[in-house]
């Protein structure tokens, strides 16, 4: 081939010195953070003059950082299983049905992703607040619906697309009813982009900020939102403790993905 990788010759040590450098560039913050979790200083300084485990003594102690940690996971395993439910309905009707308007619909599904985050922040805010639901569970599972449902139908319509119907066909002609053979072959078939959907939403609901920060409360509070009140008020390694922890959570799940696209590519 034209642009095979072996046959490009000197580029070759060209495009390997970039890829470490851009990959250098955006993994050093994040390898800075880890490093200043175990720091022994009292304030985020770099290099640490020691190392330690205090901070995240500190953290797993506090209790109100323990509840943040609760409410964003509840919220967020929430938000998944909605996101997959009804991102896997409408992913049928966008890639099976036959209608008007249904490249405006699929278009208007992923609008969550094309506008800025503080524009629909506000928004959600101020329709929330006609509807008292600012600062409450559902308020919070319901504004994180609406960042997480594009990432879900964008797996499974993928996943949908990519699947053979006939196998679903030869199944009803074998005496399954259209139901049964959704749920026994064809959601076996897709399971992939079940699991991608389920972990992106997790994913855009437990990193979600901006939106977060407009619908707490005092008594709620994500743990992004607890990270950045805690930003403007002390800058504790604490906070880098935390933010390892999502980053080591983060990791894992991709990491994940990455597993069962091999594990499916196999099969």
């Amino acid at each position: 081939m034209l642009l095979d990788f072996s046959r490009l010759g000197p580029w070759r040590l060209v495009l390997t010195l970039i890829s470490v450098l851009v990959g250098a560039y955006l993994l050093l913050p994040i390898l800075l953070i880890i490093g200043l979790s175990f720091g022994s200083s009292r304030w985020l300084q770099f290099p640490p003059p020691g190392w330690t485990l205090r901070w995240y003594g500190e953290l797993f102690a506090d209790p109100e950082w323990i509840a943040s940690f609760l409410t964003s996971f509840q919220i967020a395993a929430v938000v998944t299983v909605l996101s997959v439910v009804i991102g896997l309905m409408a992913s049928f009707g966008l890639t099976r049905g036959e209608f008007r308007g249904r490249e405006v619909l699929r278009a208007l599904f992923l609008t969550p992703m094309i506008l800025p985050v503080v524009v629909l922040a506000v928004a959600l805010y101020a329709f929330f607040l006609r509807l008292h639901l600012n600062g409450t569970f559902i308020g919070f599972v319901l504004a994180h619906l609406v960042v997480a449902l594009p990432f879900s139908i964008i797996a499974l319509s993928n996943a949908l697309e990519r699947f053979d119907r006939d196998i679903e066909t030869a199944a009803i002609v074998c005496g399954a009813s259209p139901l049964e053979a959704k749920l026994r072959v064809t959601l076996p078939g897709i399971r992939l982009g079940l699991v991608s959907a389920a972990l992106f939403s997790f994913l855009a609901s437990w990193d979600e900020v901006v939106i977060a920060i407009f619908m707490a409360s005092p008594d709620l509070q994500t743990l992004p939102v607890r990270i950045f009140s805690t930003l403007r008020q002390d800058l504790s390694p604490v906070i880098a403790a935390v933010s390892t922890l999502l980053i080591a959570l983060t990791a894992g799940l991709m990491g994940l993905i990455a597993l069962l696209k091999k594990d499916d590519a196999r099969t």
